[in-house]
Protein backbone atom coordinates (compact mmCIF):
# COMPACT_ATOMS: atom_id res chain seq x y z
CA UNK A 1 0.00 0.00 0.00
CA UNK A 2 2.93 2.17 0.70
CA UNK A 3 4.57 1.77 -2.69
CA UNK A 4 0.69 2.76 -4.39
CA UNK A 5 0.80 5.65 -2.11
CA UNK A 6 4.18 7.34 -3.18
CA UNK A 7 3.77 6.49 -6.63
CA UNK A 8 0.35 7.90 -6.84
CA UNK A 9 2.01 11.25 -5.28
CA UNK A 10 4.79 11.09 -7.92
CA UNK A 11 2.41 11.27 -10.71
CA UNK A 12 0.52 13.47 -8.68
CA UNK A 13 3.19 15.73 -9.26
CA UNK A 14 4.05 15.10 -12.87
CA UNK A 15 0.49 15.68 -13.57
CA UNK A 16 0.83 19.37 -12.11
CA UNK A 17 4.10 19.85 -13.69
CA UNK A 18 2.51 18.46 -17.39
CA UNK A 19 -0.80 20.57 -16.72
CA UNK A 20 -0.75 23.59 -15.14
CA UNK A 21 3.07 24.66 -16.24
CA UNK A 22 2.58 27.80 -17.93
CA UNK A 23 4.15 27.37 -21.44
CA UNK A 24 2.55 27.42 -24.60
CA UNK A 25 4.18 26.56 -27.82
CA UNK A 26 1.61 28.35 -30.45
CA UNK A 27 0.66 31.88 -31.27
CA UNK A 28 -2.44 32.34 -29.56
CA UNK A 29 -3.96 34.27 -32.88
CA UNK A 30 -3.74 30.77 -34.68
CA UNK A 31 -6.65 28.40 -34.72
CA UNK A 32 -5.68 24.88 -34.30
CA UNK A 33 -7.34 21.91 -33.08
CA UNK A 34 -6.82 19.28 -30.44
CA UNK A 35 -3.56 18.10 -32.36
CA UNK A 36 -1.87 21.09 -32.07
CA UNK A 37 -0.05 20.22 -35.20
CA UNK A 38 -1.15 22.83 -38.24
CA UNK A 39 -2.19 26.32 -36.58
CA UNK A 40 -3.52 29.02 -39.38
CA UNK A 41 -4.62 32.12 -39.25
CA UNK A 42 -8.35 32.48 -40.20
CA UNK A 43 -10.90 35.41 -41.18
CA UNK A 44 -13.20 35.18 -38.00
CA UNK A 45 -14.76 32.59 -35.60
CA UNK A 46 -18.44 33.00 -35.69
CA UNK A 47 -20.67 31.82 -32.73
CA UNK A 48 -23.95 29.97 -34.27
CA UNK A 49 -26.68 31.68 -31.86
CA UNK A 50 -29.97 31.50 -34.22
CA UNK A 51 -30.65 29.76 -37.30
CA UNK A 52 -31.71 32.61 -39.17
CA UNK A 53 -28.47 34.21 -38.02
CA UNK A 54 -26.59 31.03 -39.29
CA UNK A 55 -28.17 31.42 -42.91
CA UNK A 56 -27.37 35.16 -43.03
CA UNK A 57 -23.39 33.48 -42.03
CA UNK A 58 -23.66 31.13 -45.12
CA UNK A 59 -25.07 33.82 -47.52
CA UNK A 60 -22.42 36.47 -46.60
CA UNK A 61 -19.43 33.63 -46.69
CA UNK A 62 -20.69 32.39 -50.31
CA UNK A 63 -20.81 36.93 -51.44
CA UNK A 64 -17.54 36.97 -50.34
CA UNK A 65 -15.91 33.99 -51.58
CA UNK A 66 -15.05 33.12 -48.29
CA UNK A 67 -14.55 29.41 -47.35
CA UNK A 68 -16.51 28.26 -44.38
CA UNK A 69 -15.56 25.52 -41.79
CA UNK A 70 -17.72 24.06 -38.76
CA UNK A 71 -16.20 23.59 -34.99
CA UNK A 72 -17.90 21.87 -32.52
CA UNK A 73 -15.50 21.21 -29.29
CA UNK A 74 -12.78 20.73 -31.75
CA UNK A 75 -11.42 17.14 -30.88
CA UNK A 76 -11.17 15.79 -34.35
CA UNK A 77 -7.03 16.04 -34.89
CA UNK A 78 -6.52 16.26 -38.57
CA UNK A 79 -7.55 20.58 -39.67
CA UNK A 80 -11.80 19.19 -39.64
CA UNK A 81 -12.98 21.96 -37.73
CA UNK A 82 -10.54 25.47 -39.41
CA UNK A 83 -9.32 26.25 -42.63
CA UNK A 84 -6.68 29.48 -43.21
CA UNK A 85 -8.34 32.50 -43.99
CA UNK A 86 -11.74 30.78 -43.60
CA UNK A 87 -14.71 31.82 -41.54
CA UNK A 88 -14.90 29.03 -38.46
CA UNK A 89 -18.51 28.79 -37.24
CA UNK A 90 -18.06 27.80 -33.67
CA UNK A 91 -21.33 25.57 -32.77
CA UNK A 92 -21.19 25.22 -29.20
CA UNK A 93 -23.54 28.13 -27.92
CA UNK A 94 -26.48 26.73 -30.34
CA UNK A 95 -27.29 24.22 -27.84
CA UNK A 96 -30.50 23.88 -26.79
CA UNK A 97 -32.39 20.34 -25.82
CA UNK A 98 -35.45 21.21 -28.22
CA UNK A 99 -37.69 18.15 -27.58
CA UNK A 100 -37.86 14.67 -25.57
CA UNK A 101 -40.76 12.23 -26.44
CA UNK A 102 -40.67 9.94 -23.67
CA UNK A 103 -43.44 8.01 -25.51
CA UNK A 104 -41.48 7.68 -29.29
CA UNK A 105 -38.32 7.54 -27.35
CA UNK A 106 -36.89 10.23 -28.95
CA UNK A 107 -34.69 13.38 -28.52
CA UNK A 108 -34.49 16.53 -30.62
CA UNK A 109 -31.45 18.90 -29.68
CA UNK A 110 -29.32 21.41 -31.70
CA UNK A 111 -26.12 20.33 -33.25
CA UNK A 112 -23.88 22.41 -30.49
CA UNK A 113 -25.73 20.62 -27.68
CA UNK A 114 -23.13 18.11 -25.68
CA UNK A 115 -23.99 14.78 -25.16
CA UNK A 116 -24.02 15.98 -21.24
CA UNK A 117 -26.71 17.97 -22.35
CA UNK A 118 -28.75 15.18 -23.37
CA UNK A 119 -28.41 12.91 -20.75
CA UNK A 120 -29.15 15.13 -18.16
CA UNK A 121 -32.62 15.96 -20.44
CA UNK A 122 -33.54 12.40 -21.12
CA UNK A 123 -32.55 10.86 -17.82
CA UNK A 124 -35.36 11.98 -15.77
CA UNK A 125 -37.76 9.88 -18.34
CA UNK A 126 -35.64 6.93 -17.99
CA UNK A 127 -33.99 6.96 -21.05
CA UNK A 128 -30.38 6.68 -21.98
CA UNK A 129 -28.77 7.39 -25.42
CA UNK A 130 -28.00 4.24 -27.68
CA UNK A 131 -24.42 5.10 -28.98
CA UNK A 132 -21.85 7.76 -28.34
CA UNK A 133 -18.17 8.21 -27.85
CA UNK A 134 -17.27 7.47 -24.55
CA UNK A 135 -17.21 10.73 -22.96
CA UNK A 136 -20.03 13.08 -23.06
CA UNK A 137 -18.33 16.33 -23.89
CA UNK A 138 -18.28 16.14 -27.29
CA UNK A 139 -21.17 17.87 -29.28
CA UNK A 140 -23.74 15.93 -30.86
CA UNK A 141 -23.05 17.72 -34.16
CA UNK A 142 -19.46 17.01 -34.04
CA UNK A 143 -20.37 13.21 -33.28
CA UNK A 144 -23.24 12.91 -36.37
CA UNK A 145 -20.06 14.74 -38.54
CA UNK A 146 -17.77 11.56 -37.66
CA UNK A 147 -20.53 8.66 -37.13
CA UNK A 148 -19.06 8.16 -33.40
CA UNK A 149 -18.72 4.55 -32.13
CA UNK A 150 -18.55 3.86 -28.28
CA UNK A 151 -18.65 0.75 -25.80
CA UNK A 152 -22.27 0.30 -26.64
CA UNK A 153 -22.57 -3.68 -28.50
CA UNK A 154 -26.06 -3.59 -29.49
CA UNK A 155 -26.48 -0.79 -31.46
CA UNK A 156 -24.30 0.07 -34.16
CA UNK A 157 -22.37 3.21 -35.37
CA UNK A 158 -24.31 6.46 -34.58
CA UNK A 159 -25.79 6.49 -37.86
CA UNK A 160 -28.29 3.93 -36.50
CA UNK A 161 -29.63 6.19 -34.00
CA UNK A 162 -30.28 8.79 -36.24
CA UNK A 163 -33.61 9.57 -37.37
CA UNK A 164 -33.20 12.60 -39.22
CA UNK A 165 -31.44 16.02 -38.75
CA UNK A 166 -31.88 19.45 -40.49
CA UNK A 167 -28.72 20.74 -43.04
CA UNK A 168 -28.25 24.05 -44.00
CA UNK A 169 -26.94 23.69 -47.42
CA UNK A 170 -24.65 26.12 -49.26
CA UNK A 171 -27.40 28.05 -51.21
CA UNK A 172 -28.56 29.02 -47.93
CA UNK A 173 -31.44 26.19 -48.10
CA UNK A 174 -32.21 24.38 -45.09
CA UNK A 175 -33.13 20.65 -45.59
CA UNK A 176 -35.06 17.72 -43.86
CA UNK A 177 -32.54 14.97 -44.33
CA UNK A 178 -33.87 11.20 -43.27
CA UNK A 179 -34.00 7.94 -44.72
CA UNK A 180 -37.19 9.11 -46.46
CA UNK A 181 -36.14 12.86 -47.19
CA UNK A 182 -33.49 13.70 -49.33
CA UNK A 183 -32.13 10.04 -48.03
CA UNK A 184 -29.13 10.48 -50.74
CA UNK A 185 -27.69 12.95 -48.65
CA UNK A 186 -28.87 11.12 -44.95
CA UNK A 187 -25.07 8.85 -45.15
CA UNK A 188 -23.15 11.92 -46.66
CA UNK A 189 -23.62 14.56 -44.20
CA UNK A 190 -23.80 12.30 -41.15
CA UNK A 191 -19.95 10.87 -41.49
CA UNK A 192 -19.35 14.02 -43.51
CA UNK A 193 -16.84 15.82 -41.81
CA UNK A 194 -18.57 18.77 -41.88
CA UNK A 195 -18.03 18.96 -46.22
CA UNK A 196 -21.90 18.63 -47.14
CA UNK A 197 -23.57 21.78 -44.85
CA UNK A 198 -24.34 22.87 -40.78
CA UNK A 199 -26.25 20.50 -39.63
CA UNK A 200 -28.58 22.73 -37.46
CA UNK A 201 -30.28 19.96 -35.20
CA UNK A 202 -30.94 15.99 -34.86
CA UNK A 203 -33.26 13.81 -33.51
CA UNK A 204 -32.55 10.64 -32.20
CA UNK A 205 -33.82 7.11 -31.40
CA UNK A 206 -33.43 6.81 -27.78
CA UNK A 207 -32.93 3.55 -24.95
CA UNK A 208 -33.97 2.35 -21.94
CA UNK A 209 -31.37 3.81 -18.51
CA UNK A 210 -30.40 0.22 -17.24
CA UNK A 211 -28.67 -0.88 -14.36
CA UNK A 212 -25.34 -2.56 -14.97
CA UNK A 213 -23.02 -4.32 -12.95
CA UNK A 214 -19.74 -4.46 -13.75
CA UNK A 215 -17.11 -7.44 -14.65
CA UNK A 216 -13.61 -7.74 -14.89
CA UNK A 217 -12.22 -10.04 -16.85
CA UNK A 218 -8.45 -10.69 -17.48
CA UNK A 219 -8.09 -12.50 -20.76
CA UNK A 220 -4.87 -12.81 -23.36
CA UNK A 221 -4.54 -10.94 -26.76
CA UNK A 222 -4.47 -14.31 -28.51
CA UNK A 223 -7.72 -15.85 -26.90
CA UNK A 224 -9.54 -12.31 -26.81
CA UNK A 225 -11.46 -12.69 -30.29
CA UNK A 226 -12.64 -16.21 -28.73
CA UNK A 227 -13.51 -14.88 -25.43
CA UNK A 228 -15.47 -11.84 -26.75
CA UNK A 229 -17.19 -14.31 -29.25
CA UNK A 230 -18.62 -16.39 -26.36
CA UNK A 231 -18.72 -14.33 -23.25
CA UNK A 232 -19.61 -11.26 -24.31
CA UNK A 233 -21.78 -11.14 -27.58
CA UNK A 234 -22.78 -14.55 -26.60
CA UNK A 235 -24.37 -13.20 -23.24
CA UNK A 236 -27.51 -11.09 -24.02
CA UNK A 237 -27.05 -9.16 -20.64
CA UNK A 238 -24.33 -7.59 -21.35
CA UNK A 239 -24.73 -4.79 -22.95
CA UNK A 240 -21.21 -2.37 -22.95
CA UNK A 241 -17.82 -3.12 -23.16
CA UNK A 242 -13.87 -2.36 -23.50
CA UNK A 243 -10.94 -3.92 -23.13
CA UNK A 244 -7.62 -2.67 -22.74
CA UNK A 245 -4.27 -4.38 -23.92
CA UNK A 246 -0.95 -3.74 -22.39
CA UNK A 247 1.66 -1.76 -23.51
CA UNK A 248 4.67 -2.56 -21.10
CA UNK A 249 8.07 -3.83 -21.94
CA UNK A 250 6.97 -6.98 -19.79
CA UNK A 251 3.87 -7.42 -21.05
CA UNK A 252 3.76 -6.10 -24.82
CA UNK A 253 0.28 -6.45 -26.43
CA UNK A 254 0.02 -9.92 -24.41
CA UNK A 255 -2.20 -9.25 -21.71
CA UNK A 256 -5.79 -7.53 -21.46
CA UNK A 257 -8.68 -7.31 -19.32
CA UNK A 258 -12.06 -6.74 -20.33
CA UNK A 259 -14.59 -4.33 -18.54
CA UNK A 260 -18.32 -5.88 -19.19
CA UNK A 261 -21.47 -4.06 -18.40
CA UNK A 262 -24.26 -6.91 -17.28
CA UNK A 263 -27.69 -6.53 -16.62
CA UNK A 264 -27.65 -6.10 -12.95
CA UNK A 265 -30.51 -7.18 -10.40
CA UNK A 266 -33.41 -4.51 -9.99
CA UNK A 267 -33.99 -5.08 -6.18
CA UNK A 268 -30.59 -4.53 -5.13
CA UNK A 269 -30.18 -1.26 -6.13
CA UNK A 270 -31.57 2.42 -4.93
CA UNK A 271 -33.39 4.29 -7.80
CA UNK A 272 -30.75 7.76 -6.99
CA UNK A 273 -28.05 5.13 -8.16
CA UNK A 274 -29.70 6.33 -12.14
CA UNK A 275 -29.15 10.21 -11.02
CA UNK A 276 -26.59 11.50 -13.54
CA UNK A 277 -22.84 12.20 -11.89
CA UNK A 278 -21.57 15.30 -11.73
CA UNK A 279 -17.52 13.43 -11.80
CA UNK A 280 -16.59 10.20 -12.03
CA UNK A 281 -15.55 8.22 -8.98
CA UNK A 282 -11.97 8.10 -8.94
CA UNK A 283 -11.16 10.58 -12.04
CA UNK A 284 -8.41 12.77 -10.46
CA UNK A 285 -6.31 9.94 -9.77
CA UNK A 286 -6.81 8.41 -12.23
CA UNK A 287 -5.69 10.88 -14.13
CA UNK A 288 -2.61 11.34 -12.39
CA UNK A 289 -1.77 8.02 -12.56
CA UNK A 290 -1.87 7.82 -16.34
CA UNK A 291 1.60 10.26 -16.27
CA UNK A 292 3.41 7.03 -15.06
CA UNK A 293 2.82 6.21 -18.94
CA UNK A 294 4.37 8.97 -19.79
CA UNK A 295 7.71 8.99 -17.81
CA UNK A 296 8.83 5.80 -19.30
CA UNK A 297 8.34 2.94 -20.59
CA UNK A 298 9.53 1.35 -17.34
CA UNK A 299 6.64 2.58 -15.40
CA UNK A 300 4.20 1.44 -18.01
CA UNK A 301 4.03 -1.88 -16.16
CA UNK A 302 3.83 -0.19 -13.07
CA UNK A 303 1.14 1.42 -14.65
CA UNK A 304 -1.03 -1.69 -15.90
CA UNK A 305 -1.00 -3.47 -12.39
CA UNK A 306 -2.05 -0.39 -10.72
CA UNK A 307 -4.91 -0.07 -13.45
CA UNK A 308 -5.72 -3.31 -13.76
CA UNK A 309 -5.92 -3.04 -9.74
CA UNK A 310 -8.30 -0.14 -9.80
CA UNK A 311 -10.70 -1.95 -11.90
CA UNK A 312 -10.98 -5.17 -10.55
CA UNK A 313 -12.07 -3.04 -7.06
CA UNK A 314 -14.90 -2.02 -8.94
CA UNK A 315 -15.97 -5.50 -10.22
CA UNK A 316 -19.73 -6.32 -9.02
CA UNK A 317 -20.30 -2.45 -8.36
CA UNK A 318 -23.79 -0.97 -10.26
CA UNK A 319 -23.76 1.55 -12.11
CA UNK A 320 -26.43 3.04 -14.56
CA UNK A 321 -25.87 3.23 -18.19
CA UNK A 322 -26.18 6.85 -18.69
CA UNK A 323 -23.40 7.08 -16.02
CA UNK A 324 -21.31 4.66 -17.96
CA UNK A 325 -21.49 6.34 -21.09
CA UNK A 326 -20.29 9.95 -19.25
CA UNK A 327 -16.74 8.36 -18.63
CA UNK A 328 -14.36 11.28 -18.03
CA UNK A 329 -11.57 9.35 -16.51
CA UNK A 330 -9.65 8.22 -19.38
CA UNK A 331 -9.75 11.72 -21.26
CA UNK A 332 -5.95 12.05 -20.59
CA UNK A 333 -4.93 16.06 -21.19
CA UNK A 334 -1.16 17.29 -21.29
CA UNK A 335 0.01 20.32 -22.59
CA UNK A 336 4.05 20.08 -22.41
CA UNK A 337 5.35 22.13 -24.70
CA UNK A 338 6.61 20.34 -28.01
CA UNK A 339 4.67 17.35 -26.84
CA UNK A 340 1.09 16.07 -27.22
CA UNK A 341 -1.11 12.69 -26.81
CA UNK A 342 -2.35 12.26 -30.89
CA UNK A 343 -5.01 9.62 -31.29
CA UNK A 344 -5.07 7.17 -34.52
CA UNK A 345 -7.41 4.30 -34.20
CA UNK A 346 -7.51 0.94 -36.66
CA UNK A 347 -10.35 -1.39 -37.30
CA UNK A 348 -9.47 -4.63 -37.64
CA UNK A 349 -11.51 -7.87 -38.53
CA UNK A 350 -11.93 -9.57 -35.53
CA UNK A 351 -10.37 -13.05 -37.05
CA UNK A 352 -7.26 -11.17 -37.86
CA UNK A 353 -7.00 -9.87 -34.20
CA UNK A 354 -4.24 -11.80 -32.54
CA UNK A 355 -2.17 -11.83 -35.64
CA UNK A 356 -2.42 -8.11 -36.55
CA UNK A 357 -0.75 -7.40 -33.15
CA UNK A 358 2.07 -9.69 -33.46
CA UNK A 359 2.29 -7.82 -36.21
CA UNK A 360 2.10 -4.67 -34.92
CA UNK A 361 4.34 -4.57 -32.34
CA UNK A 362 7.73 -5.37 -33.80
CA UNK A 363 6.59 -2.49 -36.22
CA UNK A 364 6.11 -0.19 -32.99
CA UNK A 365 9.76 -0.47 -32.04
CA UNK A 366 10.85 -0.48 -35.21
CA UNK A 367 9.63 3.14 -35.73
CA UNK A 368 10.51 4.10 -32.15
CA UNK A 369 6.46 5.33 -31.81
CA UNK A 370 5.63 5.51 -28.38
CA UNK A 371 2.25 3.73 -27.25
CA UNK A 372 0.64 5.04 -24.21
CA UNK A 373 -2.40 3.03 -24.31
CA UNK A 374 -4.63 1.23 -26.57
CA UNK A 375 -8.41 0.58 -25.57
CA UNK A 376 -10.64 -2.30 -27.76
CA UNK A 377 -13.73 -1.79 -28.24
CA UNK A 378 -16.15 -3.58 -30.72
CA UNK A 379 -18.17 -2.27 -33.62
CA UNK A 380 -20.88 -3.63 -35.50
CA UNK A 381 -20.80 -3.81 -40.08
CA UNK A 382 -22.13 -0.47 -40.80
CA UNK A 383 -23.37 -0.69 -44.45
CA UNK A 384 -24.90 2.81 -44.43
CA UNK A 385 -22.43 5.23 -43.87
CA UNK A 386 -20.79 6.39 -46.96
CA UNK A 387 -17.15 6.67 -45.30
CA UNK A 388 -17.80 3.59 -43.28
CA UNK A 389 -14.90 2.39 -40.99
CA UNK A 390 -16.93 -0.97 -40.36
CA UNK A 391 -16.74 -3.11 -43.59
CA UNK A 392 -17.57 -6.21 -40.88
CA UNK A 393 -17.83 -6.57 -37.64
CA UNK A 394 -14.75 -5.15 -36.36
CA UNK A 395 -12.71 -4.70 -33.46
CA UNK A 396 -11.48 -1.12 -32.57
CA UNK A 397 -7.91 -0.31 -31.89
CA UNK A 398 -7.89 3.04 -30.57
CA UNK A 399 -4.17 4.41 -29.90
CA UNK A 400 -2.84 6.58 -28.12
CA UNK A 401 0.67 7.82 -29.18
CA UNK A 402 3.36 10.09 -27.14
CA UNK A 403 4.29 12.42 -30.31
CA UNK A 404 6.54 15.26 -30.78
CA UNK A 405 5.85 18.63 -32.79
CA UNK A 406 8.64 19.56 -34.24
CA UNK A 407 9.04 19.54 -38.01
CA UNK A 408 11.61 16.61 -37.91
CA UNK A 409 10.21 14.56 -35.77
CA UNK A 410 6.91 14.71 -37.04
CA UNK A 411 8.02 13.67 -40.55
CA UNK A 412 9.57 10.09 -38.46
CA UNK A 413 6.37 9.93 -36.37
CA UNK A 414 4.43 10.23 -39.84
CA UNK A 415 6.26 7.95 -41.22
CA UNK A 416 6.22 5.35 -38.83
CA UNK A 417 1.97 5.97 -38.88
CA UNK A 418 2.07 4.99 -42.44
CA UNK A 419 3.65 1.90 -42.08
CA UNK A 420 1.13 1.14 -39.68
CA UNK A 421 -1.53 1.48 -41.95
CA UNK A 422 0.10 -0.19 -44.43
CA UNK A 423 -0.23 -3.21 -42.12
CA UNK A 424 -3.77 -2.45 -40.99
CA UNK A 425 -4.58 -2.58 -44.99
CA UNK A 426 -2.80 -6.25 -44.94
CA UNK A 427 -4.75 -7.37 -42.67
CA UNK A 428 -8.06 -6.39 -44.28
CA UNK A 429 -8.55 -3.52 -41.89
CA UNK A 430 -9.16 0.40 -41.92
CA UNK A 431 -8.62 3.39 -40.53
CA UNK A 432 -10.83 6.43 -38.34
CA UNK A 433 -10.67 9.59 -40.32
CA UNK A 434 -11.23 12.07 -37.43
CA UNK A 435 -7.63 11.78 -36.92
CA UNK A 436 -4.65 13.30 -37.88
CA UNK A 437 -3.63 12.79 -41.89
CA UNK A 438 -0.34 10.80 -42.03
CA UNK A 439 -1.97 8.42 -44.21
CA UNK A 440 -1.40 9.30 -47.94
CA UNK A 441 -4.28 9.60 -50.67
CA UNK A 442 -3.48 6.74 -51.82
CA UNK A 443 -4.16 4.99 -48.44
CA UNK A 444 -6.88 6.68 -47.49
CA UNK A 445 -8.88 5.86 -51.06
CA UNK A 446 -7.26 1.97 -50.65
CA UNK A 447 -9.31 1.57 -47.63
CA UNK A 448 -12.30 3.55 -48.30
CA UNK A 449 -12.80 2.70 -52.24
CA UNK A 450 -16.27 4.83 -51.93
CA UNK A 451 -13.92 8.13 -50.80
CA UNK A 452 -13.77 9.58 -54.58
CA UNK A 453 -17.91 9.37 -55.11
CA UNK A 454 -18.08 10.57 -51.19
CA UNK A 455 -15.85 13.61 -52.41
CA UNK A 456 -17.43 13.83 -56.02
CA UNK A 457 -20.83 14.16 -54.59
CA UNK A 458 -19.50 16.99 -52.23
CA UNK A 459 -18.58 19.27 -55.20
CA UNK A 460 -22.06 18.63 -56.43
CA UNK A 461 -24.01 19.46 -53.30
CA UNK A 462 -21.46 22.37 -53.05
CA UNK A 463 -20.47 23.19 -56.22
CA UNK A 464 -18.29 26.03 -55.06
CA UNK A 465 -16.91 24.47 -52.63
CA UNK A 466 -17.91 27.11 -49.89
CA UNK A 467 -17.70 24.14 -47.05
CA UNK A 468 -13.73 23.58 -46.63
CA UNK A 469 -11.52 22.35 -44.31
CA UNK A 470 -7.87 20.81 -44.05
CA UNK A 471 -8.93 17.35 -44.02
CA UNK A 472 -11.10 18.16 -47.59
CA UNK A 473 -7.94 20.15 -48.72
CA UNK A 474 -5.64 17.06 -47.88
CA UNK A 475 -7.66 14.22 -49.66
CA UNK A 476 -10.63 15.31 -51.11
CA UNK A 477 -9.39 18.46 -53.69
CA UNK A 478 -8.97 17.61 -57.21
CA UNK A 479 -5.05 17.23 -57.44
CA UNK A 480 -3.50 20.55 -58.83
CA UNK A 481 -6.67 22.62 -57.40
CA UNK A 482 -5.86 23.06 -53.67
CA UNK A 483 -6.38 26.70 -52.79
Amino acid sequence: MRKWLVLLVLAALSAFTYNYTNHSDQDPYLLTDYSRLHPVTIKRIVKGRETEQLVQVVRDAAAQDLKISIAGQRHSQGGHTYYKDAVVVDMTAFNCVLAVNAAARTVTVQAGATWADVQRSVQPYGLAVRTMQSQNIFTVGGSISVNAHGRDLRNGSLIKSVISYRLLMADGRILDVSRSSHSELFPLALGGYGLFGIILDVTLSLTEDTMYRLRVDTVTADDYAQYFRKHVLGNPNIHMHLARVSVGPDRYLTDMYAVNYEVGAEAEYDPEEFELQDAEQWVTPAKALFQLNRLSDTWKDTFWEMQLGVFKGQEGQLISRNNAMRSDAAFMETREPGWNDLLQEYFIPMDQYADFLKDFGPLLKRHKLNLLNITVRYVNQDDEAALSYAREDMFALVCLFRAPLGEKEQARFGEGIRAVVDQVIAHDGTYYLPYAGYPTRAQLHAVYPDAEKFFQLKREYDSDELFYNGFYEQYGVIEGDKR
